[in-house]
């Protein structure tokens, strides 16, 4: 091969005296290790199962003690008596009280007519609530009317 061949940039042949390529070693990146622990993990132990509690023993729902019986439960024919009377117009309202009040009167029946007044009284409130608004409605407009 002469020289005026070859090109540029290339060597002539492999023995020749100019300095040769010489590979370069790869990177390696250094081997990870992991850190020796300064101590020793504590062992595992197996928790202990613990003993389980008794079950619950059953216990029958307390009945109402009434006592000497001197108060027994009110049956229907009792309450109907009841609702009877309260259909006789100034009787109800004097037997409502006796009966929410009384001294004497079974207690089933005591707490129901309690309980009964309460509705009365809220009643009465939002009665006087809504006839005040009502009638202040219409006063307004009564006086605005132009006569």
């Amino acid at each position: 091969m002469s020289d005026e061949n070859q090109q540029p940039g290339f060597a002539q042949d492999r023995q020749s005296d100019g300095p040769q390529y010489q590979p370069q070693p790869q990177y390696a990146p250094p081997e990870y290790q992991q850190p020796q622990p300064q101590y020793a993990p504590p062992e595992y132990q197996q928790p202990q199962p613990q003993p389980m509690p008794p079950p619950p023993s059953y216990q029958p729902p307390q009945q109402y003690n009434y006592g000497d019986n001197r108060w027994p439960p009110m049956t229907i024919g009792n309450w109907l008596v009841t609702m009877l009377l309260l259909l006789i117009p100034i009787v109800n309202f004097v037997l409502i009280l006796v009966w929410a009040f009384g001294s004497n009167v079974n207690p089933s029946k005591k707490t129901y007519f309690q309980a009964h007044l309460i509705f009365v009284v809220i009643g009465v409130v939002l009665s006087i609530a809504l006839w005040s608004t009502i009638i202040a409605m219409f006063s307004t407009l009564l006086y605005n009317l132009p006569f």
